[in-house]
Order: structure tokens, then sequence, then C-alpha cells
């Protein structure tokens, strides 16, 4: 059989020259790119700094370059003032290698003291109006830590696959507190509306320091690398792409 169609497992290796954060904030790329809008903001509003690097093996890559100048695709940011580092992953990463994604970033994180681990992501799901919010799915010692007294509401029913459900697994098995962020996105990318509650709400939660305003131009300005990025994750193969009817 050929190997595009069964694939190998993939393996990924993190190399880092700062311990991270007691607090790892997580974007990666999906359908409307929200999350990755968000957590790329974050870095640039906060004036983060790179502090490591993902490389992977056994799957199809980008090498991502600005201004003829490369740069690796999944990158750590952070501060020595913050209590918050923030994984931006501009790399698609398909169903059938998360789980050795997401296990790569738990044995590191696990190893580097890290005691949270926060997803943003957005989901492509048929929604009302009144839907144009942000939701959580998280372990209980996240719940009570983090969600006390703010009003985002849980997410009402479905299921998790690929990184974010490796992710709450653990956090369900382990004292690792696990949150994901989910809000719907619609077709264009990025999706702004929809990175702008994200954003919002976890500036909210992690009492970050964030003027949100810029965030449409900013959204603007990497609008053309942002299609080129969506194109790769819309011809993805379905048996590559998570369930997009998770929840209700």
């Amino acid at each position: 059989m050929s190997w595009e169609s069964h694939p190998p497992s993939a393996s990924f290796e993190i190399t880092a020259d700062e311990e991270p954060n007691e607090t790892l904030l997580v974007g990666l790329s999906e359908f409307g790119l929200a999350g990755l809008t968000a957590v790329e903001y974050l870095v640039e509003h906060l004036s983060l700094e790179e502090t490591g690097h993902v490389t992977a093996e056994q799957l199809p890559t980008i090498t991502p370059f600005e201004n003829g100048k490369p740069r690796h695709h999944t990158r750590l940011f952070s501060r020595p003032d913050l209590d918050v580092t923030v994984l931006v992953g501009e790399l698609f990463v398909p169903v059938w290698a998360a789980g050795s994604f997401a296990n790569a970033i738990l044995d590191w994180t696990g190893d580097n003291g890290v005691e949270e681990i926060a997803v943003l992501s957005g989901v492509p799901v048929p929604h009302g109006p009144d839907e144009h919010r942000v939701f959580y799915i998280a372990t209980e010692d996240y719940r009570q830590n983090r969600l006390a007294g703010t009003d985002v509401p849980g997410m009402g029913r479905g299921f998790l696959d690929g990184v974010n459900a490796t992710l709450v697994r653990r956090g369900m098995d382990t004292h690792l507190e696990a949150g994901v962020f989910v809000t719907p996105v619609h077709a264009q990318t990025p999706d702004v509306e929809a990175a702008l509650r994200l954003t919002e709400t976890i500036a909210d939660v992690y009492d970050l320091s964030v003027d949100t305003g810029p965030l449409e131009a900013f959204a603007e300005e990497v609008g053309e690398y942002y299609a080129e990025l969506a194109a790769r994750v819309e011809s993805a193969r379905e048996s590559d792409r998570p369930d997009d009817r998770m929840y209700m």
C-alpha cells in the first residue's frame, strides 16, 4: 500500500531555549484559523519573544517565510514577566498525527513544570446569531481555578477529537489542568470576529492587557498568507480532518 493511503506515525520534537511558564496557551491551524489568529495577535501585542519551536518528521510540512526570512511552522513564545507561554502552530496536523503531536507537547510540558494548558479553537458548525460566543470544555480543576466567576458557558454536548481530545484526556487522568475554548467559525478565513471573541475571552480569563481594537487590521495584514494556509487545510483529505459536527 502507498504512503498516501496508509501514512506512518508522525514524530515531533520540541526545542526550547527557556523553560515554559506555568500556563501554555495553544492556537493551531484549523478551519477558520480563529485560534491561530488569536494567539498570533497575543504574541504581537504582548511583545512576546520566540523561545522555542517544534519540528515534525514523517509528515508533510511547511516552512513559512516573511520578507525572505524563513521560520519554523510551530513556535513557542513567552516573556519573563508574564505567566503564560504561547504555542503558535501554523502547520495543519492531520487526525492520524494528532495523538503524536499532543503527546509530544504533553511530555515536554510534563518535564518542564507546566500546570495548565488552554487551547483556542474555532469549530465550523451551523449556528445562529445567539451562538456567536465562546464556550468551554474543561477539566474540573481548570473550571474551578480559571472559570469560576466568569460568564463563559460550558459547551452543551458533543465530543472532542484530535489534539484537543488528547490534551483534555490527559488532564482528566492527571493533575494537569486542561481547557478548550471553542467558538463557531464561518467559511471566510480568517474569521476575524471569531478570533476577536477568543482573544477577548482569553484576555479576560488570564487578566492579560490586550487592546483588541487593531485585530481586524492585523488580520487583513496577513490575509493573503492566511488564505493560502486555509487552502492547505481545505485540501486535506477527508480522513485527515477532524469531525466538524462534534458540538451541539
